[in-house]
């Protein structure tokens, strides 16, 4: 068995489930790299990383370079004698720093590589209605989310799975995975699969305000996948134009309802303890929303103290 000393690389809640994980199987982590505190809320505070925080709870030694090419930066992740390197929802690393360690450099990635390689996995297999997904283990090369392949696991992706719920599901998926792969690492039997070339693979673009938005001249299916790969983080948003008010809001947990009517895309039918907007071929119910500068809530809680004209609409 070889004696291994890990660095560990991560940022996000998604990370720490597998660091702690190495933790309880008493693996010896010689550093753990993860993101600069930055400055967040009305207050501008520093705010440590999930990573950080529960690096910190475990008193282990932590580096939080903003270069990774600094010099200085290389020569204190070289003298932590490391043989292996663990990366986990962190950020694209150079040559210098992947290729350092005996053993490697490997990935834990939130797809079935080499599908949906890229910034968010998760959110994109249910915007695009996949029914199944998964995790893999992956040595890091010098393009993203391309290295050999070590293992795999899928798991199914339910009609009414949110990112959230995913999310959740993955995290504890992929922690079982990387020990798994440590293990194989550990005993000299790792074996890996070069990913296969395949044109049509699906891309997980990164999420910015403009491919968030809802549009309501698409079908039942496409809007509904949108909105709960969307939820509840960055979430899925659109213009709601009521009398002489537009306003940007935020869609959180939907249902779908399949119908054939005579409304316009986007038109809103209200009552008193329901919201629904149709679409070509049904209609989106509404379940929670958030308007500007107030907080999320039900949608019977908005109905409450809201009115909706009689030609209102989602645009």
């Amino acid at each position: 068995m070889k004696d291994l000393r890990i660095v560990f690389m991560g940022t996000p809640e998604f990370a720490v489930a597998t660091l702690k994980m190495l933790i309880e199987h008493h693996y010896t982590i010689v550093g753990v790299i993860t993101a600069p505190d930055k400055p967040a809320g009305r207050g501008q505070k520093l705010q440590e990383s999930d990573v950080k925080k529960y690096a910190l709870s475990q008193n282990l030694n932590i580096l939080q370079p903003t270069n990774l090419k600094d010099e200085h930066f290389v020569s204190e992740l070289r003298a932590l004698q490391a043989n292996l390197q663990i990366v986990v929802a962190f950020r694209m690393l150079p040559e210098v720093v992947w290729n350092m360690p005996k053993y490697g450099t490997f990935n834990l990635h939130a797809s079935l590589l080499p599908n949906y390689r890229g910034a968010a996995p998760i959110h994109w297999a249910i915007i695009n209605g996949e029914t199944k997904t998964g995790v893999t283990t992956f040595f890091i090369d010098e393009k993203i989310d391309t290295g050999a392949m070590i293992l795999q696991k899928e798991v199914a992706i339910a009609d009414d799975e949110t990112v959230g719920s995913l999310h959740d599901k993955l995290m504890v998926l992929g922690s079982q995975l990387v020990i798994d792969t440590v293990q194989l690492i550990e005993s000299g039997n790792v074996s890996t699969t070069i990913q296969p070339k395949n044109e049509n693979s699906k891309t997980a673009y990164k999420l910015n305000k403009d491919n968030c938005k809802i549009d309501w001249n698409a079908s039942l299916g496409t809007i509904y996948n949108k909105i709960r790969g969307l939820n509840p983080f960055p979430s899925a948003w659109c213009y709601l134009e009521n009398g002489t008010d537009t306003l940007s809001v935020k869609i959180f947990e939907v249902e779908k309802e399949e119908a054939s009517h005579k409304n316009d895309s986007g038109k809103i039918i209200s009552s008193k303890n329901e919201l629904k907007v149709a679409v070509k071929d049904g209609y989106i119910l509404i379940k929670e929303i958030q308007l500007p500068g107030k907080r999320k809530m039900d949608i019977k809680s908005l109905l409450n103290g809201y009115e909706f004209f009689d030609d209102a609409k989602m645009l």
